[in-house]
């Protein structure tokens, strides 16, 4: 086999919690630039720096590799979510800072949002049930903040995050394709403006 210009030189042990990490990291790689089907496990082996027996032993297929690929990145979505509703009590800045989280992720490096937002497997049951857990634990977070604040109702606010979460998600990802032309502050601060003129029509509670 011919090594690859990104392989990494065998021999060296690592504890197995590192040597995760840097099997996730390989594959995250070649299945980034490949997508999933074309994707082969000697390469990831081969970009990891080990051998397939020692691969195995951490991921028994490729299909068990990509979720924990999925469930690492959908994790990291949903957190950067809270965490921004979290980071202030004042909605209009919440709702920017909800929007920049997903301007955020996907300007991550590694492209990890491919793997959540466009995955070419999306067909396949665990693969679907994890991309949507993304969106539905992102929407059911804000709509949660809506609900407290407002009069509406559990479908209503819900419906609200969920919307939210879809505007953030493709706006950031068109974004992304038209390669910065606006800078990320700039084109995040214009989508929240865009959310903040509809959802500020709701008056709060109390």
């Amino acid at each position: 086999m011919t090594a690859t210009p990104d392989a990494k030189p065998r021999g060296t042990r690592l504890p197995r919690v590192a040597r995760r990490r840097q099997l996730l990291s390989a594959a995250q790689e070649v299945f980034v630039e490949n997508g999933y089907h074309a994707a082969a496990m000697d390469e990831i082996a081969e970009r990891a720096g080990v051998s397939k027996p020692v691969l195995y032993q951490h991921f028994p297929g490729k299909l068990e590799l990509y979720l924990a690929l999925l469930d690492l990145h959908v994790d990291d979505m949903v957190t950067r979510c809270h965490e921004a509703l979290a980071s202030t009590t004042d909605n209009k800045q919440r709702v920017q800072a909800a929007i920049g989280a997903f301007f955020d992720f996907v300007s991550s490096q590694g492209e990890a949002f491919r793997l959540v937002f466009e995955s070419d497997l999306r067909n396949v049951a665990p693969v679907r049930q994890r991309m949507e857990r993304s969106l539905r634990e992102s929407a059911e977070a804000i709509s949660q903040v809506i609900q407290e604040d407002t009069g509406c109702s559990s479908d209503e606010a819900h419906l609200l995050g969920v919307g939210l979460v879809g505007m953030a998600e493709v706006s950031a990802r068109y974004w992304l394709t038209s390669h910065g032309s606006i800078p990320k502050e700039a084109a995040t601060q214009l989508m929240a403006r865009l959310a903040w003129r509809g959802i500020s029509g709701f008056p709060r509670t109390g």
